[in-house]
């Protein structure tokens, strides 16, 4: 049987592992910055370079075609030249000839080199944005490690309450990590890889068939990156939306409405009466969660189109009802998989609140919470 100081130990190692990953990722993208440097420098030079050869180049053709005149005029009066002028005139034009493919040759190798690196420094600036995401998760990830294990030590302070709580909460959170683990490989994951798939398509295609059909295939890329931002920010606000500290409980809400709204296609509406300030943290983040929880349910298992959220705040308590014409559920029967309701009235209970859900089979489903304001 684990011990305290086992859960503390394994704890520990998960978040130093958590580090180390961060660390990682952090010098790759340093060494990829670095590098991203030195060949914007590199490129730059060969540019000059490039623009050089071709002022010379430009300047040797105009000496070449005065030599063919020359080579013309000695060639149609032959007799009129001597024999070394003869000579001079064509070891001349021989030698420009020359000069010129030489310098021709040059400028298709300082080409060459030019677009390799532009073709490495953009899979290079792909790289640094990845890494720069990934830290920012996993950033994140290292918050909610700390900072929920150092709560749950803080609420149990018997031992063995804290054992079968302890145990409890990491059975969840490894329950949510999974859940995150497979909703980040199946949407941003995958397509991010995707979209690095069709980029390197737009190079062929501009490559073998031009500007308008890389355009062309440039634009069907417009969705994959606008759905792979949705899912982005969709785990964000599964996490906590950042928008709740800075903004407020009223204005994250009407934000994660209008965002579900947009990406389901459908009707969300919501309306806040009473005073709008600020509430203590725990009230904001406890009614998010129900109210996301209840939209997410109406959503996913009601199959509704429209969704009426109402929050109704005054000074002793708030009232939030979230209502759908989705198809109803018996309330009667209790589901194995109801873990959301579950999760649902454990936060209303320790506010002191209550949850009341009315609900029939076709008929759409009514939550209603109410929570007294006791700071």
């Amino acid at each position: 049987m684990k011990t305290e100081k086992d859960l503390d130990r394994i704890i520990n190692e998960m978040i130093e592992t958590v580090e180390n990953s961060k660390d990682d990722i952090y010098s790759i993208s340093e060494e990829s910055r670095e590098e991203y440097r030195l060949l914007t420098e590199q490129l730059s030079l060969l540019k000059e370079a490039v623009n050089q050869n071709i002022d010379a180049s430009e300047h040797l053709e105009i000496r070449v075609k005065f030599s063919r005149q020359r080579l013309a005029e000695v060639s149609n009066y032959f007799n009129k030249f001597s024999e070394v002028e003869i000579k001079e005139t064509y070891e001349q034009a021989h030698q420009l000839q020359s000069e010129l493919k030489m310098m021709q040759e040059k400028e298709k190798i300082l080409r060459q080199n030019r677009d390799d690196i532009e073709r490495r420094l953009r899979k290079l600036d792909q790289t640094i944005h990845k890494a720069n995401s990934l830290v920012s998760k996993v950033t994140v990830v290292l918050n909610y490690l700390n900072e929920d294990f150092k709560q749950v030590g803080e609420m149990i302070q018997d031992a063995n309450e804290k054992q079968a709580f302890g145990l409890r909460i990491i059975e969840a959170q490894e329950q949510e990590r999974r859940r995150l683990s497979r909703e980040i490989h199946d949407g941003p994951a995958q397509m991010l890889a995707n979209i690095l798939f069709r980029s390197e398509l737009v190079d062929k295609t501009f490559k073998e068939f031009g500007r308008a059909e890389a355009l062309k295939e440039m634009k069907s890329m417009r969705s994959l990156v606008r759905s792979s931002l949705y899912e982005v920010r969709r785990i964000i606000y599964d996490l906590r939306p950042m928008a709740l500290d800075d903004l407020g409980l009223v204005p994250t809400i009407r934000k994660y409405v209008d965002d579900m709204a947009d990406y389901n296609h459908m009707s969300i509406r919501f309306t806040c009466n009473g005073k709008y300030d600020r509430l203590p943290s725990k009230y904001e983040v406890a009614l998010f969660r129900l109210v996301q929880e209840a939209v997410q349910n109406a959503v996913k298992h009601a199959k509704a189109d429209t969704i009426r959220v109402d929050l109704r705040i005054n000074a002793n308590s708030v009232t939030t009802t979230i209502q759908d014409n989705g198809i109803g559920f018996d309330i009667s029967e209790k589901k194995r998989d109801s873990f959301g309701l579950v999760g649902m009235r454990e936060r209303v209970e320790m506010l002191n609140g209550e949850l009341s859900i009315q609900s029939k089979e076709g008929e759409g489903t009514n939550v209603l919470i109410q929570i007294p304001l006791n700071e």
